[in-house]
């Protein structure tokens, strides 16, 4: 068997997605202390109302554990508050707070420059990259 792991396509989603990840948490970690999981949770409340646990489970490809331990520490920092869900008393929907929200708009110019950097890496084949890469992030 003739099998190259670092030519498969998957592997090297993979690990190119967890250096990303990695290297961008570098930058808000230090400054504000938060950890990957708090980020994306975060991230996601600042594009949405409220959201669930499950929601953002759904959304984050993220064990709902680490949502839920990451959302615990947000609420413990006033982050983040949680309400019970008005149409399943079952679930409890998240929310920025003020707090939260003024920490959001701290961090998304380092997210945005992070990401100015990553497509000047790439330069002329910025465009070809992010139109194949949606197409396998909407399973298209």
């Amino acid at each position: 068997m003739n099998f190259d792991l670092s030519a498969f396509l998957p592997y090297q989603l993979a690990v190119a997605s967890s250096r990303i990840s990695r290297e961008f948490a570098e930058r808000y970690r230090a400054e504000f202390g938060l950890s990957i999981p708090e980020w994306r949770v975060l991230a996601h409340l600042a594009q949405s109302d409220a959201v669930s646990v499950r929601e953002i489970h759904a959304r984050v490809d993220m064990d709902k554990s680490k949502v839920s331990r990451a959302a615990a520490r947000l609420e413990t920092s006033g982050l983040i508050e949680k309400r019970e869900n008005a149409e399943d008393r079952r679930l409890l929907d998240m929310r920025l707070t003020d707090k939260g929200r003024a920490l959001i708009a701290r961090i998304v110019p380092i997210a945005d420059a992070y990401q100015a950097e990553m497509l000047a890496q790439l330069g002329d084949h910025a465009p070809a990259f992010r139109a194949a890469l949606l197409m396998l992030y909407e399973g298209k």
